[in-house]
């Protein structure tokens, strides 16, 4: 046992949707159907294909219904689809997806920004998708984004979140997964967070989303896995960049995350090998190297 008392990690790969879809290039669904078989392969169990919000707000997301109807399905592999409100629900069944997503926020001012409501309008938009799931048997998951930070408001406290976490499990979301979505967290706000989350609600449904903007995701993720969460949010290569940080990386890389693990003695039943040829795949394709410092290591080393 490692000293953070986590034995197995499950990996949520979100680089088919939260990556591509802050990508500069707009990618073929050729190209994402092969994306997301390839990371099926690799042991991954929880996949984000794509999202149904609109695609004149989100142009590089349409088509997901293609790519749901055509990737492969596995047994024991989970392939996810954000949805905005019953309309993105309605079409998210249609393409037979397993699991849905739902989103909201901890910032009032990022929410307006981001979705054009507030956080309360949010609830209220994707209640009717939750009454949807319960009524067919398709598990949701909620996203809140800005936990430790936001562009617009700066640090956000942990009183802001715990109800919005709390709010979300109770009206039906299996897993709520906790996003710093400009990266400014720190070991110590992490801690100080998952601590509060576990003193109001426990820490049994939540996962972590970090960002890598300052380079904290790493140290974050471990903070997180002390505490007590095993399920960790990731991008192939890094995929995706921050949108309020110009320059500034996004999403923390699966394959550092899974090196780390390794390295820890943690299972992720994610095989390193393999998702380096995925991510060599990936960035060929996107004609720029990955953000993750483990591929550009040990593929300019030659090393699969």
């Amino acid at each position: 046992m490692n000293k953070s008392g986590i034995d197995h990690v499950r990996l949520v790969e979100v680089g088919p949707r939260d990556g591509l879809q802050n990508e500069p290039e707009k990618t073929t669904v050729a190209f994402r159907v092969e994306l997301v078989d390839r990371l099926s392969a690799c042991g991954l169990k929880t996949i984000e294909v794509g999202s149904f919000v609109s695609p004149k707000w989100v142009p590089k997301m349409a088509n997901t219904a293609e790519v749901l109807n055509s990737v492969g399905r596995y047994e024991d592999v989970s392939l996810v689809a954000l949805v905005p409100n019953i309309r993105g629900m309605i079409d998210a069944i249609a393409s037979n997806v397993d699991e849905v997503a739902i989103f909201s926020a901890a910032s009032e001012t990022f929410s307006q920004r981001n979705t054009n409501c507030s956080i309360e309008q949010s609830f209220e938009r994707f209640q009717p998708v939750l009454e949807k799931a319960r009524e067919i048997g398709v598990p949701v998951r909620g996203y809140v984004s800005c936990v430790l930070g936001c562009p617009y408001e700066g640090k956000i406290s942990a009183s802001q979140v715990v109800p919005i976490v709390n709010r979300l499990i109770e009206s039906g979301c299996y897993e709520v997964s906790l996003g710093d979505t400009i990266g400014v967290g720190t070991v110590n706000s992490t801690r100080e967070l998952l601590r509060a989350v576990e003193g109001a609600i426990g820490l049994e449904s939540i996962a972590v989303h970090f960002h890598d903007t300052y380079g904290q995701a790493l140290p974050n993720i471990v903070t997180a896995l002390e505490q007590g969460v095993s399920t960790v949010d990731s991008s192939i290569g890094g995929l995706g960049g921050c949108p309020y940080a110009r320059g500034a990386s996004g999403n923390v890389a699966t394959e550092d995350v899974v090196y780390m693990l390794d390295g820890m003695g943690v299972e992720s039943g994610v095989n390193l090998n393999d998702l380096l040829k995925v991510s060599e795949f990936v960035f060929s394709h996107l004609k720029r190297p990955p953000t993750s410092r483990v591929a550009n290591a040990l593929l300019n080393a030659s090393v699969h």
